[in-house]
């Protein structure tokens, strides 16, 4: 065995037994990055979803306003003609 000076760190027993009570823990700085970048690739795929469900909405509206008012002249063009009839 090599005794150089680095050897296992010990363990903490209390803390080990009582997490709840344990402020002070060490963050694995890979698996931190990790979980921050999917959580933004998260957040910028339902930015984009809700951008796309925006425009289709806004879609939705313009043709049905169109179409309301398509109808409104149809209809005020068909009365006016009866009335010319009569």
């Amino acid at each position: 065995m090599a005794t150089d000076g680095t050897t296992f760190p010990e363990g903490d027993a209390a803390a080990e037994l009582n997490p709840g009570q344990n402020k002070s823990f060490e963050v694995d700085p890979v698996s931190s990055e990790i979980a921050s970048d999917k959580i933004q690739q998260n957040l910028e795929r339902k930015e984009n979803a809700k951008a796309r469900r925006d425009a289709t909405q806004a879609l939705k509206k313009t043709i049905i306003i169109s179409a309301v008012i398509v109808a409104v002249a149809g209809a005020a063009f068909a009365i006016t003609k009866k009335l010319k009839e009569k």
